[in-house]
């Protein structure tokens, strides 16, 4: 069986959603793929704004209370802080997930950290575990469907001819 050749996800963000649909539905791993990806796009974006509401749930519950020690910010503000992140994180999978999801995974790591150094969240910590697991599938896919960035580079001078 041959891999999926890598194409632009440009279905998704220019082109036709239509196409990507029907890609999604001929290819199985791109349909995880843009799963993933509206997913890991989504989900930030509306838990970052929620920091600002606390409609879902008072965020500052879940900030062990050595983090509160250590950061100059009050539980409330370093919140505010965690919501912009988690904005700017869900935008970015949405811009580039194959360099995002790595960053959102490693952000999920932290939180993971968070809610492990004291008890009372191990069941959330391991929710998150799974997300974490998810953030790096999204990666590896995005390896295969969304083209890496190149840097254009100055051509090379041969002093050696002048």
């Amino acid at each position: 069986m041959n891999a999926p050749t890598p194409r632009s996800s440009s279905a998704i963000s220019g082109h036709s959603l239509g196409a990507a649909v029907q890609r999604a539905r001929s290819d199985p791993a791109y349909g995880a793929f843009l799963l993933l990806r509206i997913g890991f796009t989504v989900l930030p974006i509306v838990m970052g704004l929620d920091k600002f509401t606390n409609l879902l749930t008072n965020w500052e519950n879940y900030l062990a209370p050595w983090i509160v020690d250590i950061v100059p910010l009050s539980a409330h503000q370093t919140m505010l802080v965690v919501g912009v992140i988690e904005i700017v994180a869900g935008i970015a999978v949405a811009i580039k997930p194959r360099y995002a999801a790595y960053i959102v995974a490693a952000w999920l790591a932290g939180i993971i950290v968070n809610l492990l150094s004291y008890p009372g969240f191990y069941d959330i910590a391991l929710r998150d575990f799974g997300l974490m697991l998810a953030a790096v599938t999204l990666g590896r896919l995005a390896y295969v469907y969304d083209p890496a960035w190149h840097r254009r580079t100055a051509p090379a001078t041969n002093f050696a001819a002048a």
